[in-house]
């Protein structure tokens, strides 16, 4: 069992849920890169990957995250090769692709279906759509990523895993293509329905906490 996650929280998470539970054990990996912003036409060709680097180097440098430009360890295209030939050396091995309601979840697991293919029946996803769970406190809340999940949580969400149909692996492809071929932000509509917006789109949204007076860049952006 290889479980596909796509944040670096939701890897320790799930491993914890693993030590509840041995029937979920298997390998976790990570998706690193973000694929609901940026250029992805023809992402997995060596023209489209260098685009997409390129793109990233300007987006990071002199910021926070400068030392991620040239970060090796981000090699998402590596990644789809090995998991491809650990499913060809073990016709038993399966994927599980868990997935929560937010635009960077859902913009991974559609750049997984457009490689997928070759694997119809062996592939499960777990999407947490609009699914209520409980938190620490006890209450019950709708998590849009899958961090925010208590370990123990997991062991419920299990049970929701189905195999991706022959049609999903026609369908949402091609969906994924539509919305690839431009540059931008894309945005979660609701279920997996994404819409592209221009690169301001946040903007607005920061521009509501920026007032005449001077302020912390820092917090603008946290509130």
């Amino acid at each position: 069992m290889i479980h596909i996650v796509f944040n670096e929280e939701d890897v320790k998470v799930l491993g914890s849920a693993m030590e509840l539970d041995e029937s979920l054990s298997g390998e976790i990996i990570q998706v690193t890169d973000d694929y609901a912003v940026g250029p992805i036409t023809e992402e997995l060709t060596t023209d489209g990957l260098e685009v997409r680097k390129l793109w990233w180097s300007g987006v990071l440098e002199g910021g926070d995250h400068h030392a991620k430009i040239n970060d090796d360890k981000n090699d998402d295209p590596k990644l789809i090769r090995e998991l491809k030939r650990k499913m060809d050396e073990n016709s038993d091995e399966s994927i599980w692709i868990w997935a929560a309601q937010n635009a960077h979840d859902v913009c991974g697991y559609y750049w997984l279906m457009s490689q997928l293919s070759d694997y119809t029946g062996r592939v499960m996803i777990l999407y947490l759509n609009n699914l209520p769970f409980i938190n620490e406190k006890g209450n019950i809340f709708y998590p849009t990523t899958l961090s925010s999940i208590l370990p123990k949580e997991f062991i419920k969400a299990k049970k929701l895993a189905r195999p991706i149909t022959p049609s999903e692996f026609e369908v949402d492809p091609d969906e994924w293509a539509k919305v690839a071929q431009q540059e931008g932000v894309r945005i979660l509509e609701g279920g997996k329905k994404l819409l592209l917006q221009p690169f301001h789109f946040f903007d607005g949204e920061l521009m509501k906490f920026i007032s005449g007076d001077w302020q912390k860049a820092s917090k603008v952006i946290s509130q």
